[in-house]
């Protein structure tokens, strides 16, 4: 009958260290994360797979293009990427972007389907 109070009195013990923690754990630590839309120009599902793949580096969560608004919603952690890092990634696999023009030789190897009419 001893042990069992022993037992007993452990459990609660635990218990309400645990809640005791739960109450005063320093969630300042915890990061936000920020969505934006940029605008990435592209054509078709070749384009989709390759933007996303180019905008998916550590600190996004989501990156997902959109071929007829020519929209990528993306979701990062600020603290770890900012979008102008993600976008001359996109840039550099040869898509334009809001800020960032593809160079011309990246752009001209795009296959074919790929090729978007291009800003001035």
């Amino acid at each position: 009958m001893k042990s069992i109070k022993i037992i007993a009195m452990a459990v609660i013990a635990v218990t309400l260290c645990t809640g005791i923690f739960a109450q005063t754990h320093d969630h300042s630590q915890m990061t936000s994360t920020k969505t934006e839309s940029i605008k990435v120009w592209g054509n078709c599902d070749l384009c989709k797979a390759r933007i996303e793949k180019a905008a998916k580096i550590d600190g996004v969560s989501k990156a997902e293009w959109n071929k007829d608004t020519k929209a990528l919603t993306l979701v990062y952690n600020p603290t770890v990427v900012t979008s102008e890092e993600v976008q001359k990634r996109i840039a550099a696999a040869g898509h334009d972007t809001e800020k960032f023009k593809a160079d011309d030789k990246v752009y001209d190897n795009l296959p074919g389907c790929c090729h978007y009419d291009r800003k001035k």
